[in-house]
């Protein structure tokens, strides 16, 4: 399992559009995907691989990190794997 932190995200943008950015540039479609409010002025989304080990995943980070997509400039982080 692998979890990508993206940043910066367009607040309004849809679940089915992140999907389709980031399939668009490589990566796999995610399993999960949790919207993260931040402090309201850079919203983001914490997408979740079951299938993709992070290492695979950190070898895709780079497709789109930096990118700008929807009028903002965004961060992609791969995270620690979390326990459930």
């Amino acid at each position: 399992m692998a979890v990508l932190y993206l940043g910066n995200v367009d607040a309004a943008a849809t679940d089915e559009e992140v999907r389709d950015f980031l399939v668009k540039y490589g990566l796999p479609a995610y399993d999960e995907i949790e919207h993260v409010a931040g402090d309201g002025t850079h919203p983001g989304v914490t997408v979740v691989f079951n299938e993709l080990d992070p290492d695979a995943l950190r070898k895709l980070q780079p497709r789109i990190h930096g990118m700008f997509w929807k009028g903002h400039k965004i961060n992609a982080m791969v995270m620690a794997e979390r326990f459930r």
